[in-house]
């Protein structure tokens, strides 16, 4: 696990985050800074430069992978909502020791509502088909 987790987004970061995942089927070769300049950074009042910078240096932390394209650098995600997602999820519960880490899942779990505890409970039952007992011996 990275000691600075890549996972930990600014509000401009995970705009931009979400601008390419929600556009990576339609533009699996990637979206230049303008093109995510013309999506995002217009209606927020962004400069070109700004977002330019912003993926330029989520580039440097892995969040999005670059290949020129001409003269432009074409951006895709690194990794899907789901993996980052996890990975998040996985560094916050890290940092946690033993008894405070059941805690917070606890209280997760406690704020969620039922069909969230469903679908947890089939995931958990998913994962569970997926891996071998490694408990019987």
């Amino acid at each position: 696990m990275p000691s600075t987790p890549r996972n930990r987004l600014g509000d401009l970061e995970r705009a931009v985050m979400e601008e390419l995942w929600s556009t990576s089927d339609a533009h699996p070769e990637g979206r230049t800074v303008r093109e995510v300049h013309d999506s995002i950074g217009v209606e927020r009042g962004l400069a070109y430069t700004t977002l330019m910078t912003v993926l330029d240096r989520m580039a440097k932390k892995d969040l999005v992978r670059r290949e020129r394209d001409g003269r432009a650098w074409r951006y895709t995600p690194a990794s899907t909502r789901a993996e980052l997602t996890s990975e998040s999820l996985h560094h916050t519960l890290g940092e946690l020791a033993g008894d405070t880490r059941r805690s917070a899942l606890l209280h997760f779990l406690d704020e969620s509502t039922p069909e969230e505890i469903d679908e947890l409970k089939a995931a958990l039952a998913e994962l569970e088909a997926r891996r071998p007992d490694d408990r019987r011996a």
